[in-house]
Parts: structure tokens; sequence; C-alpha cells
């Protein structure tokens, strides 16, 4: 049944309602599943994994009677994948955020004079976060609708109201997501770090709002109380930069002394936190902006000068280097877009305002958080620093501004954007690993009630007849073969794209399907324990398109050992690009897969130039009515559902 989507602070309901998600046929998610994996293992494999499929799906098999439980558990609650989701993706994973989990938002370079205009950008920075605080307390921000196809199809807005009132809290095996009361009153401060220290900046004093002014001269005695070196606190905030079980272990130690569970507290129950940098002593390019953002440097650096935990961190550099770090799990890649494009404009476009007229008198000296600590856990602190120094010398990465040509081009192509460089980026990691692996890139389903994401498997069998065409079979194949070949990859993407964002992609089900099992106790079914199936979760290649109307970009780190991240940013004229990937890998390289992925945008572009006769958009959409392949069965979505939208619902957030 349609579900309302909120309510208004004072309880009016909102003009409109959300389906469910949907729970996909089985066979149709058995099938799809096959078809994905086929192209990507041994013939052998493939046969024993077939064979398993087949076996689970059987009439009356475990597939059909955890379908049913999963059916059930739809009937019963408003989203029957989302705790299933948040915790494989992300409360369950034990590695470190920083590089592994948080994606980091880099902002333009700001070429501030001195500290004191670092400290004004960040003063008028704050004054537009409690801005759009205010608009999502007053539930006032307007309503995100889809674009594409059927426009106008309003999207969940649940997680913008999860940017500033959210803590991910560490487990021994399990992470907390707490989620805090909008409007709470215990949120009326943010975190400022500075020189590894913590500082609590109350935003209300006297029952009276901070002006801009007011914030201003704050942080001015904060950086002063910071420089005093007497005073000076163990950086404690290494300590969220370490694994999460690590980080756990080290709580339950910290939160025997009062004084620092009091610390704690405060922190947990911020809106937001502010790091405040010293100069990185680095080059500042594109490379190294995104760098200091995923991980600060490491302990040497800015790395202690962080809470990584904290949704929304933004930092703010004396040399100009200026972004925001994400802990992941309450919101997807289009709300912290939203949010700090939103931010990005109101600092350009709203005036600084510093007037004193209306502030408050006699500030408060803002509060330095206190900690205690003991030999054993400076010896943890030490075991933290050293583990992240290890994970900032392992870190490739290479962010990278193709010129040759930008979407436009690809757009009058009669393509899409996102599909064109999806098979791009098959074709890079083809030509430098000779073989295709399975990708992950998001897939946002916000039209259903509390949608996060599902999976578009990128590595289709179509894809790889492509970059085959581009590579082992290049002097075999005309031109009009390769452009044919290039526009089935296309129209796969596309297809895959249509079913994962109405609901139809087959991880989440697969998930769903796993977790049931062991909900009721049983036996994980062998598909799950197939090595086929693990393999297949193992994502080599994880990808993101993260538009922006700003100048800014998205970066994060690969989501495994031997793999690579890749987010991408379509302009009209250039296509940005982040890679990132680990030096202790000997089958990865940064550099070496931005020349390939160089080359074969070149060549794509070569290839369509030399097609006389483009196809047509309407020809290029028809396959929409079918699944995967030539001469599949269609899927099991209702037509008036479906949409194709790149831009705002083909976004990743890293894992």
């Amino acid at each position: 049944m349609p579900i309302p989507e909120r309510e208004t602070p004072k309880g009016r309901r909102e003009s409109y309602v959300l389906p469910k998600v949907p729970v996909p046929p089985l066979k149709q998610s058995l099938d799809m599943y096959l078809s994905s994996i086929k192209h990507l293992v041994k013939e052998e494999q493939y046969r024993k994994t077939k064979s398993i499929v087949e076996k689970f799906g059987e009439p009356g098999g475990t597939g059909e009677l955890l379908q049913k439980k999963l059916v059930e558990k739809s009937d019963n609650t408003y989203n029957w994948v989302y705790d299933y989701w948040l915790e494989d993706m992300y409360l369950n994973q034990r590695l470190a955020l920083p590089v592994n989990s948080n994606p980091a938002m880099v902002f333009p370079k700001q070429n501030f004079t001195d500290r004191k205009d670092s400290l004004r950008f960040a003063a008028h920075l704050i004054t537009g976060v409690l801005e759009y605080k205010e608009r999502i307390d007053t539930r006032t921000l307007p309503v995100d609708f889809s674009r594409g196809q059927l426009a106008g199809t309003p999207l969940c807005m649940k997680q913008y109201y999860r940017l500033f009132n959210t803590y991910r809290l560490p487990g021994l095996k399990r992470d907390t997501l707490v989620i805090h009361k909008t409007g709470s009153t215990e949120q009326e401060h943010i975190i400022v770090a500075c020189k590894n220290q913590f500082f609590v900046l109350d935003l209300v004093v006297k029952e009276k709002k901070l002006k801009e002014m007011d914030i201003l001269t704050q942080l001015e005695k904060i950086v002063k109380m910071a420089e005093n070196t007497e005073e000076r606190q163990p950086p404690i905030g290494l300590l969220t930069s370490d694994g999460r079980t690590e980080w756990a272990q080290a709580r339950d130690v910290l939160i025997k002394d009062s004084v620092n569970r009091e610390s704690l507290a405060v922190i947990e129950k911020c809106l937001c936190v502010v790091c405040l940098d010293d100069p990185s002593g680095m080059e500042v390019g594109d490379t190294s902006r995104a760098l200091l953002m995923l991980h600060g440097g490491g302990h040497e650096k800015m790395g202690a000068n962080r809470w990584y935990d904290k949704p929304m961190q933004f930092v703010v550099g004396e040399d100009g280097v200026c972004g925001t770090v994400c802990e992941h799990s309450p919101f997807e890649g289009i709300v912290l877009v939203a949010c700090t494009e939103y931010l990005m404009k109101f600092m350009t476009g709203s005036p600084s305002k510093m007037g004193r007229a209306t502030s408050v008198s006699e500030l408060p000296t803002p509060g330095r958080l206190l900690w205690e600590t003991t030999p054993h856990i400076q010896g943890l602190l030490k075991a933290s620093a050293g583990r992240l120094q290890r994970l900032v010398r392992d870190l490739d990465m290479d962010v990278h501004k193709f010129q040759v040509y930008g979407k436009e081009f690809i757009k009058k192509q009669k393509m899409s954007p996102d599909a064109y460089i999806q098979v791009a980026l098959q074709l890079a990691f083809y030509r430098c690993n000779g073989r295709l692996v399975s990708t992950y890139e998001s897939a946002s389903i916000r039209r259903f009630h509390e949608g996060r994401v599902d999976n578009i498997r990128s590595a289709t069998p179509e894809a790889l007849a492509f970059v085959k065409a581009m590579t082992d079979e290049k002097a075999s194949l005309s031109d009009s073969e390769k452009i044919q070949r290039l526009w089935d990859a296309i129209k796969a993407q596309t297809n895959y794209t249509i079913a994962a964002i109405t609901g139809m992609g087959i991880d989440n089900h697969l998930l769903g399907l796993r977790e049931i099992s062991r909900e009721l106790q049983m036996e994980v079914p062998e598909i799950f324990t197939d090595e086929t199936y693990v393999a297949s979760n193992q994502f080599i290649l994880s990808t993101s398109q993260v538009p922006t109307t700003v100048e800014m970009f998205c970066c994060y780190g690969p989501v495994v050992p031997n793999g690579y991240g890749c987010c991408y940013n379509p302009q009209s004229d250039h296509l940005l690009f982040s890679v990132t990937s680990f030096h202790g890998s000997t089958e990865t390289c940064s550099a070496v897969f931005i020349r390939a992925l160089d080359e074969g945008l070149v060549e794509m572009r070569d290839l369509c130039k030399k097609s006389n006769k483009p196809q047509s958009n309407a020809a290029a959409l028809k396959t929409v009515e079918k699944s995967q392949g030539a001469g599949s069965k269609p899927l099991s979505t209702p037509r008036e559902n479906r949409e194709i939208s790149h831009t705002e619902e083909a976004l990743r957030c890293p894992y």
C-alpha cells in the first residue's frame, strides 16, 4: 500500500505518497543473476553455479520458501530491505572509515590571505549550515522529483533529515546508527577541531542564536586556545580513524572515566564537526586536496584533526583546502550533493553578515573537551596512528580531467552519458587486465519509501562483446560492427539501470533471501556460499556518477584490496574522474587505469564520428521493454513505473 512520506512538525501530512520497495519475482532474479556472471567465470564454475541456482529455485524448494517469507516481511514492514542493506553495506563492516567507507566532497580551492580570512569563510559556512538545518527542521526543503522518462515522480526525503542528527557509534561486532530527535536542544552545538583538539561551539547563548559575527569571534577564541600548548590534550580523534572493532574496544576503555564519557557524549550529539586545518605543506592540486579530505594526510598532518564517526564534517584549511568528509551510512551521494551545492551557492551568493548590532554580548569562552588518558590509552593512540599512516601510504589516487569532450558530445550521439561512461570504464579495465570483473554502480531507489540504493551490474555480456571489438577482435571487425556493439552495450546498461531504479535489481533481492534464511535459523543455502556468489560480491570496480552544478567533485577509496574506486562527474565540455587504488596491490595502478580510460574515450569518440547514421534516441530506448539480452522475457515491472535518470538516480555512494 502507498505510504505517506512524512509529516510536518504540526502533524500536517504532505500531499504525496510513496510505494513500498517491491519484492522481485524469484525466477526473474535468479535468471538475471546467472546472466550477470556467466561471462565472468570459467565454464566449469558456471555449470556448477547454474546447477546450484536451479536447485535453489525449483518448485517447492528453498528459494520459494524464502521468497514467501520475504513477501510476508514486505507486507508487514515499510521497507523490507532497509535494515538488511544498512547492516550489510555499513554497520557490519569492520574496516576503518577513512578511505574505505567515508566519501569526501572537495570544494574549490580558496585563496585565503591569512588565518583570519579562513575563519571568516568558516563562520560564513557555519551560518549556511544553520540555515540549511533550519529548512530541514521546519520541513521546508523542496521535495525532490525524478527526472527522465517519467519526470515528476516524488522521491523519498528521509535521507535529508539524517544529515545532521545522526551518529555512527562503533560496536565490537556491529556499529549502531544513532538517530537524535530532529530539533532537539541537545543538538544546539557544533564541534570545532583545531590542532587535534576539540572544542564546543554553542550555537544558542542566553536563548539567542549566534549571528555570524559571534561565530567568527568564537572561532578566533578557539584558535587561540588551541595554540596554548600547556593545555593541549591528546589527539583522541585518531581512534575514530581505526578499524571499527579497534575503535569500539578503545571507546570501552575511554568511557571508564567520567571525563571521557562526558566529552564523548558532547561529540556524539553535535550538529556537525568543523575542522580548522593548518597548512598541509603539500602542493595544492586536485589530487592532493582530495587526499587531504579522505584521510587528512595521516597523523603527521591533519589525520587526527577529524572525528570520522560524524556524518557531516566540514574542513576549512588555512591554505584554502576545503571540503566535506561524510560518514556514509545515513544518506547517499545525491543528498550530499544537494546540501553542499546549497552551501556553495550560499557562500557565493549571500553576503557575509558581520554586523554586531544584534550580536550576543559577553560571549562565553568555548569549552575545550578534556580527556583522561592512561599508558594503555596512549598505546592505543600510537597503534591507531600507525595504522592510519599505513593506509595513507597505501592509497594511490589520481584526479583527472578528461578535456577532449564532455557529456554534450555524448548526448549528441543520442546516448546516455552515464551508460557511455560505464562502458568506457569496462573498456579501460579490460585493457589493463584482459578481463571484466564484478562491477558496482549505485542506483537510487528513492522513488520508494525509505529507499536507498541497489546495484547496477555494469560488466554485462554486451559490454564484454564491445570491449573485445575494441581490443582482441579489433582488426577483424568493421566500424559498423563495432558501433553496433557499442549500442548493444549501452542498451544493456540502460535496461539494467531501469530494472535497478524500479526495484527489480538482484543484489537487494538476493541479500534479502540470504538474511531471511538466517532469521529462520536455517543452514545458509548453497547459492550464498558458492564461490561464484562470493566473488560476484567482491566489487573490484566500484563506480559512481556524482554530477555537480558547481565547481567541486566527490572521491572515495576502493572497496577491495585489489580494486579501483572510480567516481566521475560529467560536465558539458569535460569529464572529471577521481580514481583510487592501493599501492599494495600488484594488479592495480590508478595512473595506468586513467591512461587506458583516456585512450578508450578517444577511440569511442572516433568510432562515433565514423558512424554516418547515429542511432536515434527512440531506437536506442526501444529495448526498455526487454530485459538483459535479446529474446529474453520482459522484466516484471509495470511499464508506467519505469524511468531512466542517470544524473539523478544512478548515484553511488561508495559501497
